[in-house]
């Protein structure tokens, strides 16, 4: 017995010893393929992207974002060296060759180290701003580590595609010249890749998030009562149905004040809100749901109270109930707001895949409810105001064509953390004054456009507000906001001095780097920041906006520091982004 055993392990050894060998043969074939030039660009790069942006960074986002820099840089270095010895340039001697490289790779692997020791400070001028706990030195450590996996599979990627641009190569090579034969595998390879990327994995991706979000929007409330408030959306004397009410929609009916809880909160009387929501499967189209939102609106009386806001919401459904809250606040409960959801993507992946999907919604809904509001008396209309955040405020700002409402306009609009797709944001801000910073620009006398930050500036000397008062509230810290394709290659506007108080003063500009850079911050710009900062939005800083937008009548400026202050030491972070309220309004409310 023992005889056998020690056979078949002799039997196995030289299986393993030839699998090492083989294992080691590929390694060095593959190390072989590696370029230099890449490498050392690529450590550039990974040392640049440990710089601060516009939000912190955990080790684990860092890690991902250093390791996919890492590979852009490793692939630009890669083709310039391949287009010099393309271009057949004389390359140096092999003396100088050596020295060459060996002071390239050692002032390289010193930038890394040196890098990599700075980056907790970096990471803390950010948290610091942001009054956020420091992070600690070792964190150098995690970056690395996670860094090798995105940084080996795309350069893996990189290196199967350049393989495939060869292979064609090779078989044209007998029919055409050899660099054409080379110019059209690479054009093959990347018109496969584009077809791939565009036509398969993007779409199929965006319809995977799409089936997903719908699927988690319908499950929603599955076991929840619908409630029984007669004017709430959903209800049994609603027409619109509970069960095509989202999630996200659910808790913008759900949540907020109600009349006691606003006078506990202000001191004077007060009435419900009247909110209206309606669902992306309350019906078929943009122009079906918008008549149910309007039909709803006459069915509560939504005419009837003296604001009326028509709401864009994020991709979702969701409305940010600080936005709401506060303006219901103000005006003790007299305010009847309306939500037409228009997708069920989450906001920053809708601005970069299909940016003007709520566009028809809005201006469906603003249409309708616009021509009914102006055949109104103008004594007893209620003054009539647009509004929305990210995505919402993007459609928002599409939803009123100018030409249309010049004779008898709206009263106003508050956009906040207008993406920077923006058409109207994008002209106001390059037509600014000048000596008006990018983050806080003014327009002309400011009679129409005003935008303010964390600091109130809504107030500017000898500048008078027209009949339509329009605010954006925009922090300086926020990506939605201040993401610029052209950071590619070409410095923000917004990097100059004087730069936004919630900006860190380290942060500078690096081709490709800082567009990687700010990419990340896209799909962090939510979880990242605490509140008040990114594109997370206090509600003191909707107060100051709103104010400044609808005159709400009775309050001085010491009333309007005490409400902030009550509403500062209201719940948590996470409470506050999920509604302040648990209003009693039905008995068999669930927590969302």
């Amino acid at each position: 017995m023992s005889e056998l055993g020690a056979g078949s392990a002799g039997a196995a050894l030289p299986n393993a010893t030839l699998e090492n060998k083989y294992m080691r043969m590929l390694f060095e074939r593959w190390s072989k393929q590696l370029s230099l030039g890449g490498i050392l660009l690529g450590v550039v790069f990974f040392a640049l992207s440990l710089t601060p942006s516009l939000l912190p960074r955990s080790f684990l986002i860092q890690g991902l974002l250093s390791g996919c820099v890492f590979a852009a840089g490793y692939a630009l270095g890669t083709f310039l060296q391949w287009l010099w010895r393309y271009l057949e340039l004389r390359p140096p001697s092999a003396q100088w060759r050596k020295r060459i490289t060996t002071t390239a790779s050692i002032l390289c692997a010193l930038m890394a180290l040196y890098f990599l020791w700075r980056s907790s400070a970096w990471q803390n001028s950010i948290r610091e701003l942001m009054g956020m706990a420091p992070v600690e030195a070792w964190n150098a450590v995690l970056i690395v580590v996670v860094a090798i996996l995105p940084a080996a599979a795309l350069i893996a990627i990189g290196a199967v595609l350049a393989e495939g641009a060869r292979r064609i190569a090779a078989r044209l090579h007998p029919v055409v010249p050899r660099r054409l034969a080379f110019v059209l595998g690479v054009v093959a390879v990347g018109a496969l890749v584009g077809l791939m990327v565009d036509g398969v994995l993007a779409r199929g991706a965006l319809y995977v998030a799409d089936q997903l979000y719908a699927r988690a929007d319908q499950l929603a409330g599955q076991y929840e009562a619908a409630p029984t408030d007669p004017l709430s959306s959903g209800s049994a004397s609603s027409l619109i149905d509970w069960n095509t009410i989202g999630r996200k929609a659910r808790i913008y009916v759900q949540s907020g004040p109600t009349a006691d809880e606003i006078e506990a909160m202000i001191g004077r009387p007060a009435v419900d809100p009247l909110r209206i929501a309606v669902g992306f499967r309350s019906a078929e189209t943009a122009d079906e749901r918008a008549q149910l939102a309007f039909d709803e609106m006459l069915r509560v009386g939504a005419f009837d109270r003296s604001i009326l806001v028509l709401i864009m919401p994020v991709g979702t459904g969701w409305v940010d109930p600080v936005g709401i809250d506060t303006l219901e606040f103000l005006h003790a409960g007299d305010v009847a707001s309306v939500s037409v959801q228009y997708s069920y993507l989450t906001s920053w992946v809708s601005l970069v895949s299909q940016p003007d999907v709520g566009v028809d919604a809005a201006q469906a809904l603003f249409s309708i409810v616009y021509a009914h509001w102006r055949e109104l008396p103008r004594e007893t209309r209620p003054r009539l105001y647009l509004y929305g955040l990210s995505l919402g405020a993007y459609a928002s700002e599409a939803s009123a064509p100018l030409y249309d409402v010049l004779g008898d306009p709206f009263h106003g609009a508050l956009w906040v953390g207008p993406p920077f797709a923006n058409r109207t944001w994008q002209y106001a801000v390059a037509n600014r004054e000048p000596g008006s910073p990018p983050w806080l620009p003014r327009v002309g006398a400011s009679s129409t456009f005003r935008f303010t930050t964390q600091d109130n500036a809504l107030e500017i000397p000898g500048a008078e507000w027209g009949p339509t008062r329009i605010v954006y509230l925009q922090y300086g810290s926020d990506p939605i906001v201040f993401f610029e394709p052209r950071a590619f290659y070409r410095r923000p506007e917004w990097l100059t001095d004087p730069r936004a108080p919630d900006v860190s003063p380290e942060l500078d500009w690096y081709p490709v780097v800082t567009f990687l850079q700010l990419s990340f911050d896209l799909t962090i710009s939510q979880a990242a920041p605490p509140i008040g900062f990114g594109h997370v939005y206090a509600p003191p800083d909707y107060i100051d906006a709103w104010v400044a937008v609808t005159e709400p009548p009775g309050w001085t400026a010491a009333s309007l520091a005490d409400l902030k202050n009550r509403l500062r030491r209201t719940g948590t972070h996470e409470a506050i982004l999920a509604g302040w309220f648990r209003s009693p309004r039905t008995d068999d409310r669930a927590a969302n």
